[in-house]
């Protein structure tokens, strides 16, 4: 049972007083944001641009496999939160309009948004530098046929196999669907962002004499506190849609958590919407691979989105900074080089080891491959694109598990004020680290490769080639000093 978003399990978890705080609170929430949605159409200055939202039900079928954790034994046979797609459409015909879609999954795949953006160039003529996909990077969602190949280190039984496979196919329908609806809606609208920042994300790598330990909480790591917010509103200054990102993982739902739900993300998306009723809240992550939730667990997930929501709207209360349409969209494919081609003699001592089971299941997989004359992949698979809304904001999207000291480094070396960094975007090949991390080693940098289907780590030269990308992607205005995060 769900009253107004929360479970009945966690009502009966709080205390009177508590209940009652949130209450109040949400009451407050409401109120102030009313006011805010008014405060919007004072503002002057801020073109008229056409702008269309949707919103669609990605909630799978079940039962199916959660990806995320290892550890889960068995499919997912609940659903305490129904899982969604959304999509914003800005700009008319003329002026090429830019979709983007935010999906509440582990990601997407580059299959997945290669079929999005090549129907909706056959429908549209959108250009593929003009369609984002970015994902909430949950870890209560469903599995997909092209992310994380190895997720589970076995094979699945077929059966499961061929609902992740269903599930996928359906996904991609749903995704274009949603980016119509969204076309469809183009009325008159008003642009305007502003950044606010809080504090859930924490660094988790854990470095001991130089050296990844273990995941946990260290504070003052390298962490992105930055949330950016888009708002929407109609002519009349309703709020008709938001979007935000945040540079945090969707974990605060553990292994433990074997059912369908949409974290942190999910439930800002939600207080949104309820506080701006009508209107659609498209949520995204930031670079944010190594950062987790502090607190975690299923209690803190409320108390993390309700800290979204009141800087949503503390921000939308407040003068934000007027934007038009989109005026230039850049996209680059390249390849992300691997460390070093991989021998059959280093995957034969891989497989070998018993203790390692994700590295010795990889390991037999690739050899697989050596034995069927396919070769190794020598290269990941990479694009950066980016969005240009005049001089005033250039937005990036950064491809898979991107870690803080990207759009960090990005905002220091570029126009800080007037740069927006969005990772787990159009596809999730790969955590990416930073330089730095290398020496470290760890998971981030060596041992998710087995659960991405890659033989060995990225080689060093990874953070000099995608920040180059970017700057030379980047429109001139946003090339200058930036200010430091």
């Amino acid at each position: 049972m769900r009253i107004s978003g929360w479970s009945l399990r966690s009502a009966q978890n709080d205390n009177p007083r508590g209940l009652l705080r949130r209450l109040l609170g949400l009451h407050v929430l409401l109120a102030l944001a009313w006011t805010g949605a008014w405060v919007t159409a004072a503002e002057t200055g801020a073109p008229v641009v056409q702008v269309g939202v949707a919103k669609i039900d990605i909630t799978p079928e079940l039962p199916i496999r959660l990806s995320g954790y290892q550890s889960r034994a068995t499919e997912a046979s609940a659903a305490e939160m129904r899982l969604q797609a959304r999509a914003l459409a800005i700009g008319s015909d003329a002026q090429r309009p830019a979709v983007l879609i935010t999906v509440e999954l582990i990601g997407v795949g580059e299959e997945t948004t290669a079929a999005v953006a090549a129907a909706l160039r056959t429908k549209h003529g959108l250009e593929r530098a003009r369609v984002a996909i970015c994902a909430t990077h949950i870890h209560t969602g469903p599995a997909l046929a092209d992310v994380l190949p190895f997720m589970f280190s076995r094979d699945l039984p077929e059966d499961e196999q061929a609902r992740i496979a269903r599930y996928t196919a359906v996904l991609r329908e749903k995704l274009v669907t949603v980016a119509e609806a969204a076309l469809a809606d183009r009325r008159p609208a008003r642009l305007a962002w502003s950044e606010g920042r809080t504090d859930f994300a924490a660094q988790r790598r854990v470095i001991v004499d130089g050296k990844w330990k273990s995941f946990g909480v260290t504070p003052g790591g390298p962490v992105d506190h930055a949330l950016p917010v888009l708002r929407v509103s109609d002519e009349q200054g309703r709020v008709r849609a938001v979007f935000l990102s945040y540079a945090c993982h969707c974990t605060t739902l553990e292994g433990k958590d074997n059912y369908l739900h949409g974290d942190w993300a999910g439930d800002a998306a939600v207080r949104v919407e309820r506080a701006w009723p009508g209107a659609v809240a498209l949520v995204a992550l930031g670079c944010g691979a190594d950062a987790n939730p502090n607190p975690r667990g299923a209690p803190a997930v409320a108390g993390h989105g309700e800290k979204i929501a009141a800087e949503v709207q503390r921000l939308l209360a407040a003068p934000m900074r007027p934007l038009a349409a989109v005026s230039e969209a850049r996209r680059r494919a390249f390849e992300l080089d691997l460390d070093h081609a991989v021998t059959r003699e280093e995957l034969r001592t891989r497989a070998a080891d018993p203790k390692r089971v994700t590295i010795a299941y990889a390991a037999k997989k690739f050899l697989a491959e050596l034995d069927a004359g396919r070769a190794l992949p020598q290269a990941v698979p990479y694009a950066v694109q980016t969005w240009a809304f005049g001089r005033e904001l250039t937005m990036v999207f950064l491809a898979g598990e991107i870690v803080s000291e990207y759009s960090l480094r990005l905002r220091r070396e570029l126009d800080g004020g007037r740069l927006w960094v969005n990772g787990y975007a159009n596809s999730v090949p790969s955590y990416i680290a930073s330089k730095r991390m290398f020496a470290e080693g760890g998971y981030e940098v060596d041992g998710s490769m087995d659960y991405y289907g890659w033989p060995t780590r990225l080689a060093i030269g990874t953070e000099d080639r995608i920040v180059q990308a970017v700057r030379e992607l980047a429109p001139e205005a946003a090339r200058g000093a930036g200010q430091a995060p």
